[in-house]
């Protein structure tokens, strides 16, 4: 029996996922697509996430969709909330009868006799494999593993007696109130979940082996809510724009002038901690601002738990756990009830998606990526990887409204296929991986992630105004991109 088809197949429902789905219909008419979600919901990493505080690392003015401006009061809001959202969205635009759940992909395969991928699903409740054909792939998966956190290897962990957990896997029967935590981490979950544990535990310690950056903002926009009495489809764009001319100068002035952005993070932060605090041991990085995610927490909710007592920062290496809690290298011994390890991501690109063009495994590794949004040598796919010094969704929805230009051009020129074909660099010429940052999760992950190249369209700029640009208003035909 032939296979079910489609024009486009999306892997992911989630932010990026439903996002470009809706663009889809807004932006190439006509065309029939279904979205494979390997869990029974939607709003991938914003479904998945359930520890206490849970909330976005990014305005949702920028973090929403632009063709849906965010109404919430809240511009960092709760998961909650941006769950909602996501749901919503999708039922408004009619995409959620197309998803079809507990379907994880996991190979897909491209021909060019036939001009499409064979893409072979296994159902997640019953193990069954499935098998459909697309002419276009696009992968929506996000970047780092669903099923499994990273927790390094502690020693003496099996001698703790409490509770040892995960946030990416948060138990709804694990009761804090009133218990002595420790969180072991630095990084956006760990800042996240302090403060929100801290309301009802007896004490929380935020414990790292080296400082990050954290900075205090507003929890909501002061123009949104001057511009509340608007409409959204005419506050929302002025919002959104505000914010992200805002996030591009602090990330220029990072690359610029990084120690005048140190200095005046180091500076915010001393202004939310008590007199005498020691703001160079525990918030002050030895890297420069940017090469790893800066932090963010609203209304200072993070100093605001230590200035009060109810949380504190030790910075410190792990020596061993002990039945009581965790032995450290100083010396001290921090006592525990409860232990929590937000100590990172296992990175998976494109979902763990094995991909074939004519019988050829594609090693991720030896690709480049075409304008942050296609891999050399893989036809008709595409990849949304968002910004590491912005929204994730600022770049999804470019890479999906890009994907909709690909197509159109496709069906108006009577072809079938969009290659990008990688130039020949100059022999030694360095290609960093397309997560180009310090932190511990990419580090342990760059051999599994695509390349990119030292010059456009090759080079992820990480900028939004040059992609503006480059994949809406630069001519989509180009020597790079090859099309049959």
């Amino acid at each position: 029996m032939p296979l079910d088809h489609v024009d486009v197949l999306i892997v992911g429902a989630g932010l990026s996922g439903i996002g470009t789905a809706c663009h889809l219909t807004r932006d190439a008419p006509g065309r029939t697509y279904a979205i494979l979600e390997s869990r029974e919901a939607v709003g991938g990493t914003w479904d998945l996430f359930r520890y206490p505080g849970v909330r976005s690392d990014s305005d949702m003015f920028t973090l929403g969709y632009a063709f849906r401006p965010w109404r919430g009061e809240r511009s960092i809001a709760d998961g909650a909330a941006i769950r909602d959202y996501i749901r919503d969205t999708a039922r408004a635009y009619g995409v959620d009868r197309h998803i079809r759940f507990r379907h994880r992909v996991v190979r897909a395969e491209w021909s060019s006799a036939d001009a499409r991928w064979t893409v072979t699903a296994e159902r997640t409740d019953t193990g069954e494999r499935t098998r459909l054909t697309c002419s276009f792939l696009t992968a929506c998966a996000g970047y780092y593993r669903y099923d499994r956190g990273h927790t390094p290897d502690f020693p003496g962990a099996d001698r703790f007696t409490g509770p040892v957990v995960h946030p990416q896997h948060w138990p709804r029967d694990l009761d804090w109130r009133g218990r002595r935590v420790v969180v072991i981490g630095s990084g956006a979950t760990a800042v996240t979940l302090v403060p929100a544990l801290a309301e009802e535990a007896a004490h929380v310690t935020m414990l790292q082996r080296s400082p990050g950056y954290v900075a205090a903002l507003a929890a909501t926009d002061p123009l949104a809510r001057a511009l509340r009495r608007l409409p959204p489809r005419l506050s929302g764009p002025v919002v959104r724009w505000k914010n992200v001319l805002v996030s591009v100068a602090g990330f220029q002035l990072s690359r610029r002038r990084p120690k005048l952005m140190k200095a005046l993070l180091r500076r915010g932060v001393t202004r939310w901690l008590p007199p005498g605090y020691d703001v160079d041991t525990h918030f002050t990085p030895r890297y420069d601002p940017w090469d790893q995610r800066l932090c963010a927490v609203p209304d200072g909710d993070l100093f605001r738990a230590v200035s009060e007592g109810s949380a504190s920062v030790v910075t410190d290496h792990v020596e061993t756990f002990t039945e009581t809690g965790i032995a450290l290298a100083s010396g001290t011994h921090l006592d525990a009830d409860v232990i929590v390890t937000a100590t990172g991501l296992t990175l998976h690109p494109i979902g763990g998606l094995r991909l074939r063009v004519d019988g050829h495994d594609v090693d991720l590794a030896r690709t480049v990526a075409y304008k942050g949004a296609m891999l050399s040598g893989v036809p008709n796919f595409a990849l949304t990887l968002g910004y590491t010094n912005a929204s994730w969704t600022l770049k999804a929805d470019l890479v999906a409204r890009y994907v909709c230009r690909v197509l159109n051009h496709l069906q108006d020129h009577g072809l079938r296929a969009a290659t990008p074909v990688t130039p020949t660099f100059p022999p030694g010429t360095e290609l960093p991986p397309l997560i180009d940052l310090s932190s511990g999760y990419v580090r342990r992950g760059v051999h599994t992630l695509p390349r990119q190249g030292p010059r456009t369209p090759w080079r992820l700029h990480q900028n939004y105004l040059r992609d503006v640009r480059l994949l809406r208003r630069s001519p989509l035909t180009d020597t790079h991109l090859h099309f049959t």
